[in-house]
């Protein structure tokens, strides 16, 4: 059996897909030796394919919850009414077939000790090296008045699945002439652009359905990312900058932060003053996901990882990928997680045979849509520092769409940013 050298990583890393030719020989071991991993997100789900692509030798048990994942990339599309949730919903059956071993069940607790996963199903598994992909939690005491019972009169809709449906059902059941209020949470979060994105396909289904119909963005930054790129397009299809704008930008400086919420009244209070609205989009800030947190790993609300290999700083044995991991100037975002994923399979192989460690580059994409036909893109090149300290965003490789560019353009960009749905799901479930 072969391992990865650079050369092929990297060819896997930046094409997604198959690339043949490794290098590194496989001396046989007498026990086979095992890596469980957290979570079927695109992170967990990534790392467990790659694991058994780079070593089909390793017995590779991923653990999750839920027997489907449903994608939040490409859920605003959900909550504008573009895209049924269904088909954002992913099973498992490829990473079977791949070899893994597939486990429902909820992880109460990670012993590093004794090296075991418990779960709440009553199970115990025993690893030689774990990967925990937790994403995020929300710290919905951030903000007086709000909580996980009032999120289901004002939804956070920022973890795909019944949130995304429910405010999809308040924006269809919402007046014309009503007020969408989405409030952006601090950094960092999940998905940088997602929130901008989502006021955007809003105020488009507002637009084609709902013509008198307002979006306030109450947000506890002062930029945000593609700034840019999403105000070129607000000018051109909303108004922006006018009295007659149906999109209103509250950034911090102007009092956007939202200290308390009136949840009855379906008010926000930020520094700015009260704001009614007829739906309330609440994004609470954010944390690394419960198991991160309950084992040891995100000691100040987030995982401190080697940016080498992703192994913790607080946890020899277990490697953090994904949202719940401090990866420095790379995004929290569905394809750093994938990327995260292949350099931290390719770590462990490494590190379970007793081979030296090579660091790669880390790549992040990330596509936002204004409407259907119209969407724009950000990229990144990411290289480790020599001592896994940080992970630094190259500036002679990636960038944002160009502005001013024709609706043709925008068009292939939309048509690329589906393409990518398409190949991400298959590359990290098989």
């Amino acid at each position: 059996m072969l391992a990865p050298d650079r050369r092929s990583f990297l060819k896997l890393t930046a094409a997604g897909v198959a690339a043949a030719g490794v290098s590194m020989p496989w001396v046989a071991r007498a026990a086979t030796q095992r890596v469980v991993v957290i979570g079927g997100g695109p992170g967990g789900a990534t790392a467990a394919h790659y694991l058994k692509r780079f070593a089909p030798e390793l017995d590779v048990t991923l653990i999750e919850a839920n027997a489907n994942y449903h994608t939040c990339f490409m859920s605003n599309e959900v909550v504008a009414g573009l895209r049924k949730l269904d088909e954002l919903a992913v099973g498992f059956d490829g990473l079977k077939k791949a070899g893994v071993t597939v486990v429902t069940d909820l992880v109460t607790g990670i012993d590093a000790t004794a090296k075991t996963v418990a779960t709440k199903g009553g199970q115990s598994f025993g690893y030689d090296r774990c990967i925990v992909a937790a994403g995020i939690d929300f710290k919905f005491d951030a903000i007086a008045g709000y909580s996980a019972e009032a999120a289901e009169a004002m939804p956070h809709a920022y973890k795909a699945g019944p949130q995304t449906t429910l405010l999809r059902r308040q924006l269809e059941a919402m007046p014309d002439g009503g007020t969408f209020v989405l409030v952006a949470p601090p950094n960092p979060f999940r998905c940088p652009p997602g929130p901008y994105e989502r006021a955007s396909l809003v105020a488009d289904y507002f637009k084609r359905n709902k013509p008198k119909s307002k979006v306030v963005i109450l947000d506890a930054k002062d930029a945000f990312s593609k700034q840019k790129l999403f105000e070129e397009a607000w000018t051109r299809f909303f108004g922006y900058g006018t009295a007659d704008s149906m999109i209103t930008w509250v950034p911090a400086k102007q009092g956007g932060t939202v200290k308390e919420v009136d949840v009855a009244g379906r008010t926000v209070v930020a520094e700015a003053g009260r704001f009614k609205g007829d739906v309330v989009n609440l994004i609470p800030p954010q944390m690394a996901g419960r198991i991160a947190r309950d084992a040891g790993l995100a000691e100040k609300g987030w995982a401190a990882i080697d940016a080498r290999t992703f192994e913790s700083k607080a946890v020899p044995g277990v490697h953090v990928i994904g949202d719940a991991a401090v990866a420095t100037a790379m995004p929290k975002s569905g394809y750093a997680a994938s990327s995260q994923a292949k350099a931290a399979a390719a770590a462990v192989i490494q590190l379970l045979r007793g081979q030296p460690v090579f660091s790669v580059p880390l790549i992040n994409t990330c596509y936002s849509f204004i409407n259907k036909d119209y969407c724009f893109s950000i990229a990144g090149i990411y290289e480790p520092s020599p001592d896994g300290a940080t992970l630094a965003e190259r500036t002679d490789a990636g960038g944002t769409s160009p502005l001013a560019k024709d609706d043709d353009y925008r068009l292939r960009e939309a048509r690329y940013a589906h393409s990518w749905f398409d190949n991400i799901v298959k590359d990290s479930w098989g």
